[in-house]
């Protein structure tokens, strides 16, 4: 593994250029950079850099074209794509073009320098990363959003298109667990076959095990002719099973055999039938707390377990509120509604909403609007007489009296010893005090889960785990009930 190697940084900003510069330049690389299209295509023939870091949007096109043809001249290139159009679609065509990481702006420094690091101890692009999704449409993906939290969905969801592990999508109701499980379907290697949705908390315990494996005529009463299961449905294709907290024991085990020898037996049959499917499971419940109590079975846990993909509520990504709406607006325009706007008190009362429905009570909020509301511009006034809200609710408003208090208090005392003195840093005082009790605060309300806990900050994860090295804090330690 080398430790330091030559770097071409490519980004219009001076700004990001000279800061990333003279930080891998810290690291002992050797580094240049361009602002184009044009310069970076003349620096790579006479620098020959082992990392390219290059921006999308540039003042002479698009930064991600050109990528493919760089990495097949350069094969031992690895490519760092940075992005402000944090979506879905570019995070797919990054991986798409062969790019070894993809990182959205505002990036994190460190996260940078570590990726620069990890790309020069793996010399080569993963083969084959420009096959299989070329040419795509990706206009019109189901998933919106560019919070920290959504990126971090977008990378993970691009790093599975190319390969058939089984996916667990975890969130409450209503965060669109069936929407990624349709991405992944839909942009993926198994896109042109077919995609089958089972419900496990609409369907009746004893006709679970017909509805996912079939059953033969005369199983049961009713059984006129044989059917087949969604197993077989799903050939060649994916099998989403929602809610799969809610499968009752003996389907588990039956489940667990099918995954484990890819053969289903239908319900009143004998001869097993051999099944090709990707398997993306998804549930609102918290698995290893069902196991504990026996009621879902560890083994199986992982068996579905290998990717997990954790979507965020709608209020741990109150920035994706505005950007959600405005698309769920449009989408109703298309869809022959009347189009509608958003007056900005509108906006900011949608923004102060804690949304218990998730971004499905945003979406109804919106389509109701379109077709009740007489104004075409959508008023904070309107949204009043169907947010059962007056006023900024508490987790969304300014901090306490008390709070303010306190810490005015706090500085008073810390002014009346020190402020003299100009070794005494005030704010970093003031932030060892407080910033490590609202980091366990926020880590326990996610039971420890670090990616949701960044995402509730607005900070980058690693900068998370900086600071509770920092403070010397345990992330196992501040699960709920510790």
């Amino acid at each position: 593994m080398r430790a330091t190697g030559a770097i071409l940084v490519v980004d219009d900003d001076p700004a990001i250029c000279v800061v990333v510069g003279e930080a891998l330049r810290r690291q002992g690389h050797k580094v240049k950079t361009a602002a184009s299209i044009r310069e970076r295509s003349a620096l790579i023939d006479s620098f020959t850099p082992d990392v390219l870091i290059t921006d999308v949007m540039l003042p002479d096109g698009d930064g991600l074209d050109g990528v493919a043809d760089i990495l097949d001249r350069n094969p031992d290139l690895n490519v760092i794509i940075l992005s402000a159009q944090n979506t879905l679609n570019t995070a797919i065509r990054a991986t798409e073009k062969g790019a070894f990481e993809y990182l959205p702006k505002p990036f994190d420094l460190n996260e940078l320098t570590r990726a620069v690091s990890d790309a020069l101890g793996t010399r080569a692009p993963a083969d084959g990363a420009e096959e299989g999704h070329g040419g795509l449409p990706h206009d019109g993906l189901p998933l919106v959003g560019r919070s920290p939290a959504m990126q971090e969905v977008y990378r993970t969801i691009a790093r599975v298109l190319s390969n058939d592990l089984s996916i667990l999508v975890l969130g409450e109701s209503g965060t669109g667990k069936e929407l990624v499980a349709e991405a992944i379907h839909s942009l993926g290697q198994r896109r042109t076959k077919p995609f089958i949705a089972i419900n496990m908390a609409a369907i009746p315990r004893e006709l679970i095990e017909a509805e996912l494996f079939g059953y033969e005529k005369g199983a049961f009463t009713g059984a006129q002719v044989r059917t087949a299961g969604k197993f077989e449905q799903a050939q060649g294709g994916t099998l989403f099973l929602d809610e799969i907290g809610d499968m009752p024991m003996e389907a588990q085990t039956r489940l667990l055999r099918v995954l484990q020898s890819g053969e289903v037996t239908t319900v009143g049959g004998s001869k097993p039938v051999r099944v090709n499917v990707r398997i993306i499971a998804a549930t609102n419940k918290h698995l290893p707390q069902l196991i504990e109590e026996g009621r879902f079975r560890q083994d199986l846990y992982y068996r579905l377990n290998v990717v997990p993909i954790a979507l965020p509520p709608l209020r741990e990504r109150r920035e994706d509120v505005i950007l959600l709406a405005r698309h769920f607006l449009e989408r109703a325009a298309q869809d022959g509604l009347p189009r509608k706007a958003l007056a900005e008190d509108a906006a900011q009362l949608l923004m102060a909403w804690h949304w218990p429905g998730n971004v499905r009570e945003l979406q109804n909020m919106m389509q109701r609007l379109s077709v009740l509301s007489r104004e075409n511009v959508i008023t904070a006034e309107m949204l009043r007489h169907m947010l059962p809200i007056e006023h900024v609710p508490a987790d969304h408003a300014a901090p306490a009296d008390h709070l303010i208090h306190a810490v005015r208090d706090w500085a008073k005392r810390q002014l009346g010893i020190g402020i003299s003195q100009p070794q005494r840093a005030l704010h970093d005082d003031l932030l060892a005090v407080i910033e490590p009790v609202l980091l366990e605060e926020v880590l326990s309300s996610v039971d420890g889960n670090q990616i949701r806990a960044a995402g509730l900050l607005g900070i980058n994860r690693n900068t998370l785990r900086k600071k509770l090295t920092d403070y010397g804090l345990d992330p196992l330690q501040l699960r709920l009930g510790d």
